[in-house]
């Protein structure tokens, strides 16, 4: 089931994100101080690309004072902005009951997507 699911969402937006979230990532680790921030992308390319079948946790080994300064700097310079969106999707999707399960994927997306560092993407 969640191959059918990955492939609608693929079709309806879900490539367009993870191309975007992607060249993000490139455009990120041009520079040596944008590395750690284009590594992020890349991460969050992967989970949009392939979103159902995929849990994103807290790892608890990358956790810590340099993790949250990162995250700080995520949202000051976007995060807030992606996660806003997400939220807006999964909103409109789950307006209608066939719409919920690629709303659902958004809302999971949210928490990434806020703050990044420190979560890490599992197969659930």
């Amino acid at each position: 089931m969640s191959l059918l699911g990955n492939l609608v969402w693929l079709v309806f937006g879900g490539l367009f994100a993870a191309i975007g979230y992607f060249v993000g990532g490139l455009v990120l680790c041009l520079t040596v101080i944008g590395i750690p921030w284009g590594l992020q992308c890349f991460k969050l390319a992967g989970l949009v690309l392939w979103p159902f079948g995929q849990k994103v946790v807290s790892d608890t080994q990358n956790t810590g004072c340099l993790a949250m300064f990162c995250n700080l700097i995520w949202i000051l310079f976007g995060g807030w902005y992606t996660a806003l969106i997400h939220i807006i999707m999964g909103l409109l999707l789950s307006l209608t009951i066939i719409g919920i399960p690629w709303g659902r994927q958004h809302f999971k997306l949210v928490e990434i997507s806020l703050m990044p560092f420190g979560k890490k993407i599992m197969d659930a």
